[in-house]
């Protein structure tokens, strides 16, 4: 089975049965799965063939779901886009990629071109500009398309990630690693075609590959939460309650909101059997109020990093009131192996022994590798992640072993950051260190400047803007005579997070 064969099946067992409930519009099965053929037709005659890349560069919407299925169905791969990406980087990741072919809006096919990239051609999710509209699709055959015949291995889709080079890098995932952690969530939630699954991640997050083919498996529904409403918290109950969510996945920050700031605890009817939560530790002070409350829901801590998607899980039971510490990240999943190691020879710890080592992946769900880099293979993956075994056989995460920052469950590299900052005039060294944690992290730069005026707050926002994500923008400056350096003339980070000030704990 391939991604988008899991869409014909339920298509074919429930047509008229809601799929996707989107901003845009809503699309039953049978309107999913006619309109991914047409789109694969138009698709098919801008050249798209077999093993190649496409480009999904558009806001959530029912028609960007269509088109992940219409790639899927020329056996070629999507590779979707942040939304909010600068046209530069956008830029950076088609060229990476060497993407001939995009689906995107009017207004971004603009941004593109007038970056002279003359090579592109465009599927419009919208009617106007020069390029093929959607409402083209009106006149394409919705008729099934010839099989692909991809096997189990073939690339399913790329999510790029930040680069500690300083540019994105793109993981690529097969359809066996997709598949793996798919049929595995399936089987743990039982899903039903009476579920309702919220989509609060964004396409190019590793969360939305269960909020959508989870769904699609148990011949449920899901709805597409905007980008604009993720960290909306009033707004995020609000949807809640008006769609009934029987399945909730999103980074701890997203529900600490709703909680702390959208009075979702405040409501007796919610609907929820399942809460998932990944990307980044729950801090117990805000998860205990949730698991009280919702006592007969199933919690679950699923970890992973995107180069593997899930490969542990927790099942949250009773916290007891002497609990700080978060909850463990759990034991393997999906069929993967993992393991502690405490050398790049990868020795492996003792089970139980409680002694820390770097928790290393093997089995169906490691990607493929990283695009245009020596695949993969049969090797382990190495998380960077610093764990402990727990007496009965799970884990419990500590940090990085690198300098890897996550905020909101966003994975940022600080030399991407670091590297875009160096291309300012003002600024002659840098280093970025995230303060503090959960709601409360903020990017922190810290520069030398250059000679000439010292580089403002503000005019560093808008030179990150041009280059890199949202996310990825930084929150505060300090400018310094001398970065702190290590005996070795290293920059000494602990220092510089040493220096970042801190917030009181919400």
């Amino acid at each position: 089975m391939t991604l988008d064969e899991i869409v014909m099946r339920s298509a074919a067992r429930t047509p008229e049965a809601i799929a996707v409930r989107g901003p845009d519009e809503t699309l039953t099965y049978g309107q999913l799965d006619a309109l991914a053929n047409q789109v694969a037709r138009a698709l098919l005659g801008l050249g798209v063939r077999r093993g190649d890349r496409v480009g999904l560069w558009t806001e959530k919407s029912a028609r960007a779901v269509a088109a992940m299925q219409g790639i899927a169905r020329l056996g070629a791969a999507y590779v979707p886009l942040d939304p909010l990406n600068p046209a530069a980087r956008t830029r950076l990741i088609l060229d990476d990629c060497r993407i001939d072919v995009v689906v995107t809006s009017a207004a971004r096919a603009t941004e593109l071109r007038n970056g002279g990239m003359d090579r592109l051609r465009f599927l419009l999710v919208d009617d106007t500009g020069p390029a093929l509209g959607w409402a083209s699709l009106a006149e394409v055959s919705p008729a099934p398309l010839p099989g692909h015949g991809l096997d189990a291995h073939a690339l399913a889709y790329i999510l790029y990630t930040s680069g500690s080079t300083g540019t994105p890098k793109g993981v690529c995932i097969s359809q066996r690693n997709a598949l793996a952690f798919i049929e595995w969530s399936h089987a743990l939630l039982g899903t039903t075609p009476d579920d309702r699954f919220s989509n609060h991640a964004p396409f190019f997050f590793d969360l939305s590959v269960l909020d959508l083919y989870a769904a699609f498996l148990g011949g449920a529904s899901v709805t597409l939460i905007p980008e604009a409403l993720a960290f909306a918290p009033k707004k995020l109950v609000e949807l809640v309650l008006r769609e009934r969510f029987t399945i909730w996945y999103s980074v701890p920050s997203a529900l600490i909101l709703m909680m702390l700031e959208g009075g979702l605890l405040a409501h007796e009817d919610l609907p929820f059997r399942a809460v998932l939560f990944a990307g980044e530790p729950f801090p117990v002070r805000h998860l205990r109020p949730l698991r009280e409350r919702l006592s007969a829901v199933r919690f679950f801590n699923l970890y992973g990093p995107t180069e593997t998607n899930v490969c542990t899980a927790h099942e949250v039971g009773t916290l007891s009131p002497e609990r700080t510490e978060p909850v463990p990240i759990g034991h393997a999943s999906c069929g993967d192996r993992v393991w502690l190691a405490r050398s790049a020879e990868d020795e492996a710890t003792p089970p139980g022994g409680g002694e820390v080592g770097e928790l290393m992946v093997e089995g169906p769900t490691v990607m493929l590798g990283y695009w245009g880099q020596p695949p993969q293979g049969a090797r382990p993956y190495a998380t960077g992640d610093l764990c402990r075994q727990l007496p009965d056989g799970g884990f419990e995460y500590l940090g990085r072993r690198d300098n890897m920052l996550k905020v909101r469950g966003r994975r940022i590299e600080p030399g991407e950051i670091e590297t875009a900052l160096l291309s300012h005039r003002g600024v002659r060294e840098v280093g970025v260190v995230a303060a503090d944690t959960g709601l409360e992290a903020r990017l922190v730069a810290f520069v030398v400047a250059a000679d000439g005026p010292r580089p403002t707050l503000l005019q560093l926002k808008q030179h990150c803007a041009e280059r890199l994500p949202r996310y990825m923008i930084i929150d505060e400056l300090r400018v310094l005579s001398e970065l702190p350096r290590t005996q070795n003339g290293k920059l000494d980070r602990r220092a510089l997070r040493d220096l970042a000030p801190r917030r009181p704990s919400i």
